[in-house]
């Protein structure tokens, strides 16, 4: 088996069959299977995979468990259940573009067996909101990336990874505690070789009302980011602790900000406090936090008290 195409869903009626005629559409000159977790929705997307599974009996392996696991443990016990070389991952709500897709990037990491993964561009597209479509990455970027470029930002869509299986022997238990799966399953790869860069949109990434991360709120989010920061830093020993706390500076201003627009100003200036403690050298984020935090918060006070 060359590939397993990884995919989780939960409540995922609407798109769960595009995503699934996305896959099966692939052009390729070797076997894969498309192993799917599903974790006991609540609307028919088991019933709609079933049917899929009925007419493609030997591409299509289901796990149905009897209870909901959440993303994470449904994420894991999918990846464990893989049996291909690679894998490659695509949400139930996401779907690919190209017919060409797996092609491509099994093709190019035969080929450089010092990459761990492969990624490329993916298009942005808004479910429910009169958004344009719009590319994920509008410049283009180089063509290797390293563990330091992985954990200093999330510039990697899920639904465009293709990995090596085996690289991670065992998940550590933090990654159980995690409330994203991507960016720390892509630094755990990172630790056994470069990441290569395709620059064409091979697929879609939907946003939507469903989503589990549309539906958080942003300062939530924000939150659960540097808390998986935080972590990642403890994994890696901290050798990269100058980056990852720059990177926790960011995600704490730009809470800072999420809490002064909504007029909560104590917590505004705490977080500002946090984001300069985080990283007290990184100067790009000083003005930021003195005119979008301190001085509206400061106005905000002096309107407050009229």
């Amino acid at each position: 088996m060359k590939v397993s195409v990884l995919m989780i869903t939960y409540n995922h009626e609407q798109f769960i069959a595009q995503a699934l005629d996305s896959v099966l559409m692939q052009q390729v000159d070797f076997d894969y299977e498309i192993v799917i977790g599903e974790d006991c929705s609540t609307d028919d997307t088991r019933k709609i995979l079933i049917e899929y599974q009925q007419n493609f009996p030997d591409k299509i392996r289901l796990l149905l468990p009897e209870k909901n696991h959440g993303m994470i443990r449904n994420f894991v016990g999918t990846y464990r259940d893989c049996r291909g070389e690679y894998i490659a991952i695509l949400e139930g709500d996401d779907l690919w573009t190209s017919p060409l897709k797996l092609q491509k990037q099994v093709d190019f990491l035969d080929a450089h067996p010092d990459c761990a993964a492969s990624f490329h561009n993916v298009t942005v597209i808004y479910e429910h909101d009169n958004k344009p479509a719009h590319l994920f990455h509008k410049k283009r970027l180089r063509p290797f990336f390293t563990l330091r470029d992985i954990v200093s930002d999330f510039f990697i869509p899920t639904c465009s990874t293709l990995c090596r299986n085996g690289l991670i022997e065992q998940f550590p238990e933090w990654y159980f505690d995690m409330a994203m799966g991507d960016w720390p399953l892509h630094v755990l790869n990172a630790e056994h070789g470069h990441f290569a860069y395709i620059d064409e949109s091979l697929a879609s990434y939907r946003v939507h009302s469903g989503g589990i991360w549309s539906q958080s709120k942003k300062r939530d989010t924000l939150q659960k980011s540097i808390f998986a920061a935080e972590t990642i830093n403890r994994h890696l020993g901290y050798r990269f602790d100058k980056i990852i706390r720059k990177k926790i500076t960011m995600l704490e201003y730009e809470t800072a900000v999420v809490f002064v627009d909504g007029g909560d100003v104590k917590s505004a200036f705490s977080h500002a406090w946090k984001a300069l403690l985080a990283s007290p050298l990184y100067l790009k984020v000083y003005q930021r936090i003195i005119f979008k935090v301190f001085v509206k918060g400061l106005h905000v006070k002096f309107k407050n008290c009229r």
